[in-house]
Order: C-alpha cells, then sequence, then structure tokens
C-alpha cells in the first residue's frame, strides 16, 4: 500500500486550521492514506467535546481523513503525556504508519526533538533542577519549563517553545516515539494565524477554543466562513437538534453532587490528586455550586486551572488513580469511529497483517468475546463517557449509543 499519515486531533469542531493542516501534511509527506487518532466525548483539558464523537468523525472523513480511531478515554483526558503516548501506542500498533504530523507553534522540529530527547532521557543534572522548581511550589507543568530553559542555558531560543501548548504536545509526542522505538517518521506544520487558546479570529481562520465561543454566544452567522461547509453543516445540525455541549459547566450540578458525596479517601483516589488537594476540594464543594466558583477556590501557584477541571472529570467520569495506571500500561484496542472506502483497505490490511490486534468495529461483539480485563475496564469506561455526555444534550438523551450507533461509513 501506498504511504501513511497518522494525525492525532480533537476535531472539536472540525474547521479551517485542521483542514489546512491535513492538506499541508499530505502534501509534505506524500501520503495517499490518512488515519486520525481522535478524543471522543470529553478533552485533555478538561472539557467536553463540542458535539458527539460520531458527529466529529463525519466532519474529518468528509474532509480528507480516511479512518477514524477513537482515543479511549481513559488517554484523552489524561496529561500530555499520557494522552500522546495512548496515541502514539495505538498508531505504532497498526504497523502500517509511516508518519505522525502535529501542529507547533513553530517550524522548527529539531528544536523539539532536542528537549523531547531531554524528557526522555531525564539527565541527573535535569531532573535535580526539576526537582528544586517544584520545591518552590510551582506546578508541575511550569517547574518543567523553568528546569528546562536552566538546562539548557538557552531562554533566547526556548522560552517561546515551551510556552506554548502545541509545541509541549508535539514534544510528547516526539518523546512517546523514543519510549516506543518507534519508525514513525514525525513533521511538525506550523499553525497557520490562528493561536491554540485565542478567542479572535482575523480572515477565515480560528481556534477551536473561538468557534465553541462563537457557538456559546449564538454567533452562528460567522460561523460559516471558519469552518469547511461539510463541518458546518453538521455542527448547525447537532445545534438544531439540542446534541451538543458547549463545555464542562453543564454538568457542574452533577460534579459537585458527587464530591459532596464522596469521602476524603475517594478524592485522594483520583488522578492528579496529591499532597492534600482532597481536602482543598471537599472544602471548596461544601461551599460552592458553580465550576467558576469552584476553581477560583482552588486555584494556586502550584495546580493549573486545567488539571483542576481534569480531576472534575475524573470524578464525574468514576476515574480512579488504578484505572489510570492501567491505561500506562496496556497497549489499547483499535476502536473504529468511520472510515471511507480507503480507510476500509486500511482496516482490512491491518486484521490481516495482525489477526491478534483488538480492532472493535462493534462493541457489543467485543463486549461478548473480549477476555482481557485490561481492555474491558478501557471500553467500561469509554461507555460510561458517551452515557455521561448524551445527559448535557437538550433533546434525546439516549443510552448506550456505544452499542447502538452505526459506524459512519
Amino acid at each position: 500500500m501506498g504511504k501513511v499519515l497518522g494525525i492525532v486531533a480533537e476535531y472539536n469542531p472540525f474547521h479551517n486550521g485542521h483542514l489546512f493542516h491535513l492538506e499541508e501534511s499530505k502534501k509534505i509527506t506524500g501520503a495517499t492514506y490518512t488515519i486520525a487518532v481522535m478524543s471522543g466525548n470529553f478533552t485533555q483539558r478538561g472539557s467536553t467535546s463540542l458535539i458527539d464523537k460520531w458527529s466529529k468523525a463525519k466532519s474529518a472523513i468528509e474532509n480528507g481523513i480516511d479512518l477514524v480511531i477513537e482515543l479511549p478515554v481513559l488517554y484523552s483526558i489524561s496529561s500530555a503525556e499520557n494522552f500522546a503516548e495512548g496515541a502514539i501506542k495505538i498508531l505504532n500498533s497498526l504497523g502500517v504508519v509511516d508518519y505522525i504530523s502535529f501542529g507547533a507553534e513553530t517550524s522548527n522540529i529539531d528544536i523539539l526533538e532536542k528537549v523531547a530527547d531531554i524528557l526522555y532521557r531525564e539527565p541527573k543534572e535535569f531532573k535535580a533542577i526539576l526537582s528544586h522548581e517544584l520545591e518552590k511550589g510551582n506546578s508541575f507543568p511550569k517547574a518543567r519549563e523553568n528546569a528546562l530553559l536552566m538546562y539548557l542555558n538557552d531562554i533566547k531560543t526556548y522560552s517561546n517553545i515551551l510556552s506554548s501548548p502545541n509545541n509541549i504536545l508535539g514534544i510528547e509526542y516526539l518523546k512517546a516515539l523514543k519510549k516506543y522505538k518507534s519508525s514513525i517518521i514525525p513533521i511538525c506544520v506550523h499553525r497557520y494565524e490562528a493561536e491554540y487558546n485565542d478567542i479572535s479570529y482575523t480572515g477565515n481562520i480560528a481556534s477551536s477554543t473561538a468557534i465553541r465561543n462563537i457557538v456559546k454566544n449564538n454567533g452562528l452567522n460567522i460561523l460559516g466562513n471558519l469552518m469547511p461547509p461539510q463541518s458546518y453543516s453538521s455542527l448547525i445540525d447537532s445545534i438544531k437538534v439540542g446534541h451538543v455541549v458547549p463545555d464542562i459547566s453543564v454538568f457542574e450540578r452533577e460534579i459537585i453532587y458527587n464530591l459532596r458525596k464522596m469521602s476524603l479517601a475517594d478524592i485522594a483516589n483520583l488522578p492528579d490528586v496529591n499532597e492534600g488537594l482532597e481536602n482543598a476540594i471537599k472544602n471548596a464543594t461544601n461551599s460552592c455550586n458553580s465550576i467558576v466558583e469552584f476553581l477560583n477556590i482552588i486555584k494556586s501557584k502550584r495546580y493549573t486551572n486545567t488539571r483542576i477541571q481534569r480531576i472534575l472529570l475524573y470524578s464525574l467520569l468514576g476515574i480512579t488513580k488504578k484505572d489510570m495506571q492501567i491505561s500506562k500500561k496496556v497497549s489499547p484496542y483499535i476502536r473504529v469511529l468511520g472510515f471511507n472506502e480507503r480507510g476500509k483497505f486500511i482496516v482490512s490490511e491491518v486484521a490481516k497483517a495482525n489477526p491478534s490486534l483488538p480492532i472493535i468495529t462493534s462493541v457489543k461483539r467485543f463486549v461478548d468475546n473480549n477476555k482481557n480485563k485490561n481492555l474491558n475496564i478501557l471500553l467500561e469506561k469509554d461507555i460510561w463517557a458517551t452515557n455521561v455526555y448524551t445527559i448535557g444534550y437538550e433533546y434525546d438523551s439516549w443510552n448506550n449509543l456505544d452499542f447502538t450507533h452505526k459506524l459512519i461509513c
């Protein structure tokens, strides 16, 4: 078969910037097949997907992706490191992927490779600096950024590199490729115009954050200029039927209810909760009834809002430290959300070359036949995540869609 390109994405939602990245990546690599490993209904920054995972898969396929594979929720709402590792493990296990392309705030992949190599090798001097920075009370991302700048001793070159979110995620992909000794060749495409969290926009390019903000503020007439026609149509259809979930605040009462009900030990057992954070969380939930108020009470130099929001999602979805440890040890299944004819061919070729690879095209069939307990846990969390997500719908909040929703094809 021809060259195969892998992309890791949230497509939340699919916009013109994503289309630019996809087309540029195909041009650079000469790939004839494209696979997207895509997060589902909840996202890495501790929030919800604006539209459901099948709608996102449909938009991706209509705009040039051949095969969409779901990144299990235990990875999709995890730290950048575990998010990247989960995606790389999936792409690597397919055995057919030649390239991975990611968007970054820089086009200089050599700089990102150098940082990734340090994080992968963890030299003693770097670890000592990192430990010292953490002792100052900095959050882990800030402590790591400071430690890298001191270790590299080149603030001019690296300061902007290490504070940019897509660069950081790109570094994690590169580190994961090294860890799993992957033969996949990485490339990065410079992000075109809009920054990751920028709520403004110019011309026909806006970030996903800006588009979600527009939807929340009912500026729908603007969206047609910022998204490919198919994606725009799919989003409008979801809005019309009440199937959009703008952000985590949709579930704020459920989250606060859960946290009030949980014991201190239960909260301490949530991923990313340590150093007595469970006490602060318990106290905050006993005195507030909104996510904004909760974050204002909890926020500190040590804990980023993103980390706190992920903890809130863990409590909502019933994810424990043990679950997260399982995700780090296991090689995930291949959960197919949709494909076109080229994508169907990829699945067929992968299945023939590796018959033991767990490929899910029917959740019921997999549940009935799978004997791997760890993979069952991963899938149970995905099923539950979808069931919780649909509670956020205005109408038709169907349960068990993972069993009844058809593949996108």
